[in-house]
């Protein structure tokens, strides 16, 4: 049986949903669950819910639960990582709060932008800390990353670490439903090929039994179908560039300079772009844990039907575990899959995965202005795992300035001061940068 470990398991409700993914394969619901956390009280909670959600499958795993990561990690076939460095509290909020005072403003602040390049910065280390112990005590293991900013956090693995690696999101599952959903066909038959960079990725093959779904889609979105006004950012975008991606508006409006402008409150109001959104769903967050966390320990309180997620982790394992294959959406280091974007940056494409792991599939090359805006965000991946490196606040800086939404509000002496600033708040969430 293998032994798949939680790295951030504290993250209850994602740890219940990917251990009851994994335990609804017969093949591995006799499966070894190490949960690790450094908050005792969250990990006790997701022990909790793990075995909550094996007696809900009437299955028998071996779950353990610990606050020592070597002891987690130590012959683990798979490791799963959701962890979030610095929590919203100081590390988010700082990642807010200081670009307002330059007349930055930020929607989401985890991907891309000064907020995902502090956020990568804070993280790396910590990931390549956790990398170590795998080379160590796990090397031959898979290493399954959630923890964003993805790109930035998957590519700096691959690229400093020789441990296997795969980043993983929803955001393509999530954006391929929805466009069913415009399109008013069942999911299962809109083909597609989506590429690029994490949640900077594109639709470039949209088909139903055969017929390209383009012109279609072009036509709802020009007569000002319902749909639009819920996604105004990426149809914009479909309309402006000819093609459909991003994972949602909110991120979307800040990969790109034409959106957040300073002094342009009228194209905030016009895409409705919901500035500081993160910070909400943190506060939200934040004020209905203490019932959550109430529920989750009461080994009375039902969990309620456990139902299989769109999430492709359980997949990759399965598929590892038994050979028979599947197509997953993964991060990985681009190797000739993407012609027209550089090597080694972390693109997110098509996967194979079967007995031989998780393989990326040629795409070739991208639409040409797809490629383009995806590769403003690649700069700033490349960029921050560089600085990640070189612990110099001139790499910073310049990360910094080749983003979009950055580079378009604030002036270079701006961003050094801002840089500046940051990186003291931060304090020991950060390494020394010279």
């Amino acid at each position: 049986m293998p032994k798949i470990t939680f790295i951030g398991a504290g993250s209850c409700v994602f740890t219940k949903t990917l251990v009851g993914d994994i335990l609804q394969f017969p093949e591995l619901a006799d499966s070894e669950i190490a949960l690790m956390d450094i908050d005792p009280d969250r990990l006790e909670a997701a022990e909790i819910l793990a075995h909550k959600v094996a007696e809900a499958l009437n299955v028998k795993p071996k779950i353990i639960a610990t606050t020592d990561r070597r002891a987690a990690l130590d012959v683990a076939n798979y490791v799963i990582c959701t962890i979030q460095v610095g929590g919203y509290e100081p590390c988010t909020v700082i990642d807010f709060e200081i670009p307002k005072k330059y007349g930055l403003k930020q929607t989401i602040a985890d991907t891309l932008g000064i907020g995902g390049i502090m956020r990568g910065l804070r993280t790396i280390p910590v990931l390549i800390s956790i990398c170590r112990d795998m080379e160590e005590l796990c090397p031959d293991a898979w290493l399954l990353n959630y923890s964003n900013p993805m790109a930035i956090n998957t590519g700096a693995i691959l690229q400093q670490t020789k441990i296997k690696a795969v980043g993983l999101c929803h955001g393509i599952q999530g954006a391929h439903g929805w466009l069913a959903r415009c399109l008013g066909v069942p999911r299962e038959e809109l083909a597609f090929i989506a590429a690029g960079t994490n949640h900077c990725a594109w639709f470039i093959k949209l088909e139903h039994k055969g017929e390209d779904m383009y012109p279609r889609l072009r036509q709802l979105v020009e007569e000002g179908a319902e749909f639009v006004k819920q996604d105004p950012v990426r149809f914009e975008m479909l309309r402006r560039f000819g093609y459909y991606g991003g994972e949602s508006s909110e991120h979307m409006a800040e990969y790109v300079p034409y959106f957040i402008r300073k002094g342009r409150e009228d194209l905030i109001e016009r895409f409705s772009i919901p500035i500081d959104e993160y910070i909400r769903r943190c506060i939200r967050q934040n004020e209905a844990w203490d019932e959550q966390y109430r529920k989750f320990k009461d080994r009375n309180e039902p969990i309620g039907e456990i139902r299989r997620s769109s999430e492709y982790g359980s997949y990759i394992i399965h598929s590892c575990e038994t050979g028979e294959p599947c197509v997953v959406y993964g991060n990985v280091l681009n190797r000739n899959h993407i012609t027209n974007l550089p090597n080694g940056a972390c693109v997110e494409i098509p996967c194979l995965v079967d007995r031989n792991g998780v393989q990326g599939v040629v795409v070739g090359d991208m639409p040409v202005q797809c490629a383009a805006i995806t590769m403003t965000n690649v700069n700033v991946h490349l960029m921050t795992q560089k600085a990640s490196v070189t612990r110099k606040r001139e790499d910073v800086y310049r990360a910094a300035m080749l983003d979009p939404l950055t580079a378009t509000n604030l002036t270079m002496d701006e961003i050094v001061a801002m840089c500046d600033e940051l990186i003291e708040a931060h304090g020991d969430y950060l390494p020394k940068f010279e």
